[in-house]
């Protein structure tokens, strides 16, 4: 089948409509069967016939992070698996439920909601249309042939961040930014305090929230930032999505306080094309194996009964390396993920806030 990509804009709008005149396709398999109660659906045994997905975010596909990686992943397994894409880019983080509505009406086979504000408005729609959907951080919330959760955490490569951090940091200080605390950011926090920890318990980290869900607070972010390195730090682990631009302007445009360069270490995405001599790595996330295995569950009847994660053995999650590390630097940096691949060193995955910031030296917060 030939991949067709259907640009969304506005739910409800004339290109919908046309798509919806235009696709003639025939579904086969057994999506739903039965009546819907509550959050009940019928589910009939055997492989589902999957021909169209869609992916929901918040912001628009180009940041370079959350956002972009998402709906760049879910091309990606489009093409691979030959089936039509539905991107529903820049959402917003209010009521998705008439885009969710609009979509399952328009034939997708899967929705991933690809935002922790849509993990109950999703599954709502999943149970009223009977289409299913993925939703992030709610492990406990999945059902059978309805709903998935891909409760993503980087924490290993973080872990790996924060040995970094340590061994180039000048000024021994570091500082954690964050645009907010879910899990997948605490556990990315606490993986790079471990890390810094485990490489130099005397180096400082000072963590610093820009506000609850502060995702695109580009001014936010850099005010937040400028006053972390102001405290002393020379090294920024930043997360943030739309936010991190602002760091990333604070790291370039502020000295750290021994009058050298500060330095950014970014998650999620590559921004390397807009480096300007400030980006030292990222702990980079993959997606395309976690909708691959969503796509492969739904034909074998498994979707919902397991979660996806990423890990750095598949190098769904990976370190990126920029002409700004030293050799020697990457290569222990290698070492210890070699270590943590075998199961020499453990990093644990911890998501709750107050134990992340038990972990700092100093905390800031905005909220």
């Amino acid at each position: 089948m030939v991949l067709a990509v259907l640009q969304v804009p506005s739910f409800g709008s004339e290109e919908i409509e046309e798509a919806r005149v235009t696709r003639s396709r025939t579904k086969f398999g057994t999506l739903v069967s039965g009546l819907v109660l509550g959050t009940c659906v019928a589910w009939s045994a055997g492989a589902a016939e999957v021909e169209t997905i869609a992916i929901l975010t918040p912001e628009q596909g180009t940041d370079y992070g959350w956002n972009q990686q998402g709906v760049d992943a879910a091309r990606e397994v489009a093409e691979k698996y030959g089936l039509e894409l539905i991107p529903a880019e820049g959402l917003g983080y209010g009521d998705v439920r008439p885009a969710l509505r609009e979509i399952a009406e328009d034939g997708a086979d899967l929705m991933i909601a690809h935002a922790s504000g849509y993990n109950t408005a999703a599954p709502e729609i999943a149970a009223e249309t009977g289409v299913p959907v993925a939703i992030v951080d709610l492990p406990d919330d999945m059902k059978p042939g309805l709903v998935a959760d891909y409760t993503l955490s980087g924490h290993e490569g973080s872990y790996l961040a924060g040995i970094m951090a340590a061994r180039m940091t000048r000024t021994g200080t570091v500082g954690i930014v964050v645009s907010g605390e879910p899990p997948s950011w605490n556990s990315q926090s606490a993986g790079f305090a471990l890390g810094v920890r485990a490489q130099d318990p005397d180096v400082k980290i000072i963590y610093a929230v820009i506000g609850p869900a502060a995702y695109g607070d580009a001014a936010g972010g850099r005010r937040v930032t400028e006053s972390v390195i102001a405290a002393g730090a020379d090294i920024i682990f930043g997360q943030g999505n739309g936010s991190s631009f602002g760091m990333i302007q604070a790291v370039e445009t502020t000295k750290a306080v021994d009058g050298g360069k500060a330095w950014f270490i970014d998650v999620i995405g590559d921004k390397s094309e807009l480096d300007q001599g400030h980006l030292l790595s990222s702990v980079v996330w993959d997606l395309v194996p976690v909708y691959s295995a969503m796509v492969e569950d739904l034909k074998a009847d498994k979707f919902g009964t397991v979660g996806y994660k990423i890990q750095l053995a598949d190098d769904s999650v990976r370190i990126l390396k920029t002409d700004h590390i030293p050799a020697e630097v990457w290569d222990s940096v290698m070492a210890i993920r070699d270590d943590i691949v075998s199961g020499k060193t453990k990093v644990d995955r911890i998501s709750d806030a107050q134990e992340v910031r038990s972990l700092m030296t100093s905390v800031e917060s905005q909220e």
